[in-house]
């Protein structure tokens, strides 16, 4: 009898505990298999609160707006000092949304912050591990030259990229086998140097004011000041040894300069001079790259050029995306699975928002003149939030141009697996693309 009484009481404990489950719970099935509850009572579902931009970048002044760290009830005055403009230039680092969480290294760096060398002739600013220590693939220097002006004759550790952003250029140079090179190059144009390889830039004076470029180097540690110069190597060698070198008189080398030139004025160059002539032949890939003259992919919300090795075969370590956004389109949520993306905003206004992982978030805003930067793997857009087109270039440490799309990626997975995850609306798994997008246009 005792123990039939035990068997009913257990038996009602288990058909108590059973009903008493919350929803959602895991329960033990006949099978002996934990059965899952659905994604949406898991966990919360993401918030809905408004995150746009708190101001707009590219028509605040210091007296029509005060920024401050307010987002809907989020947030206090500043009661102390402030740095207004930047502040203003910054609002999703003062008012960040509320989908940034987590600390990221810092991912900007305006060359306007950067030292610059100036010489008779022109002058550099650059950004390397100094500026911005997470960089530690790639850094860049912004060089102006005059009209004539010559960046010497010098060779690197590290190849040499360059993007002409103003004017033009002529570029020399000579690789191991002894074969020579002469290129010019205009406004949107390429050249490449690899390691070691010599070579000289001049402004050419098509344009009266000569040449500015951008120049980025595969290592976050280069330092433009830490070249191989011409005049520095002669200036620091005896001069019998030169005498010996050349095979003529010590007398030769009575007016070298007693240090290195780096940028000095000179007489421009004939935007159409010829090579010299070489017993050993010209370089059989050429150091420059018109990319100016690449027909652009059209796309909903703007436009790209890819340069890599595949069309500038000589650039085996650095490949570029050259991005144009119209007003309220995006650069597509995406990642670059294995290369850091150093990125340089020509002009316009952008708003990205970098994903680390590990619930860490957070977003930035870029202008004309900044560098920007995104560790491998980091999920991230670009938003044009200004009322004109938005220009930047994507730099790469690679010989290929690579990138994955979220949009792409999802389209191409089994519907039942995307909808178990984020549990759309047919509408929105209709509007998943199969192709990359690349640039998606704004709502309007």
């Amino acid at each position: 009898m005792g123990r039939l009484l035990n068997s009913v009481l257990c038996a009602l404990l288990l058909s108590s505990l059973s009903a008493s489950a919350p929803t959602g719970s895991a329960a033990v099935t006949g099978t002996g298999v934990l059965s899952a509850a659905p994604e949406q009572e898991t966990v919360a579902h993401a918030s809905d609160d408004p995150n746009a931009i708190e101001w707009n970048v590219t028509t605040t002044t210091e007296t029509d707006i005060d920024p401050q760290p307010i987002r809907g009830t989020l947030g206090a005055p500043i009661m102390a000092q402030q740095n207004i403009p930047i502040q203003l230039e910054n609002p999703d680092l003062l008012a960040p949304p509320s989908t940034d969480a987590g600390d990221i290294p810092n991912l900007k760096w305006p060359f306007s912050m950067s030292t610059n060398r100036m010489q008779t002739g022109g002058w550099a600013r650059q950004q390397n591990v100094n500026q911005m220590p997470i960089a530690t693939a790639m850094a860049g220097v912004d060089m102006r030259l005059e009209a004539g002006a010559i960046r010497e004759l010098h060779w690197h550790k590290t190849s040499e990229w360059a993007y002409v952003l103003s004017g033009y250029m002529q570029v020399t140079a000579v690789d191991t086998e002894g074969r020579n090179f002469l290129g010019t190059v205009g406004p949107g144009d390429l050249w490449y140097f690899p390691p070691g390889i010599p070579h000289s830039l001049q402004a050419t004076n098509q344009t009266e004011d000569g040449a500015e470029f951008l120049l980025v180097f595969d290592s976050g540690d280069f330092s433009e000041d830490s070249t191989f110069l011409l005049t520095d190597w002669l200036a620091h060698t005896p001069k019998e040894a030169l005498a010996r070198n050349f095979g003529t008189s010590i007398s030769a080398f009575d007016n070298i300069p007693a240090e290195q030139l780096y940028i000095f004025p000179s007489t421009p160059p004939d935007p159409s001079a010829l090579v010299p002539e070489d017993p050993q032949g010209q370089v059989p890939n050429p150091y420059t790259y018109k990319l100016s003259e690449v027909t652009p992919t059209t796309l909903p919300g703007g436009s790209v050029r890819i340069a890599d090795s595949s069309t500038f075969q000589i650039s085996t370590t650095i490949a570029v995306a050259d991005v144009t956004v119209e007003p309220g389109g995006m650069r597509e949520m995406h990642w670059h699975p294995t290369q850091d993306e150093w990125t340089y905003y020509i002009s316009g206004a952008a708003r990205v928002t970098v994903f680390a992982s590990s619930s860490t978030a957070h977003t930035y805003n870029y202008q004309g003149g900044d560098i920007g930067y995104v560790p491998a793997s980091y999920g991230h857009y670009i938003e044009n939030i200004g009322n004109d087109t938005l220009h930047f270039l994507e730099i790469f440490d690679t010989s290929t141009y690579q990138d994955i799309s979220l949009n792409q990626w999802l389209a191409l997975t089994p519907t039942s697996m995307v909808q178990a995850h984020l549990d759309l609306s047919e509408d929105a798994l209709q509007h998943l693309n199969k192709v990359k997008q690349v640039v998606v246009a704004g709502p309007n």
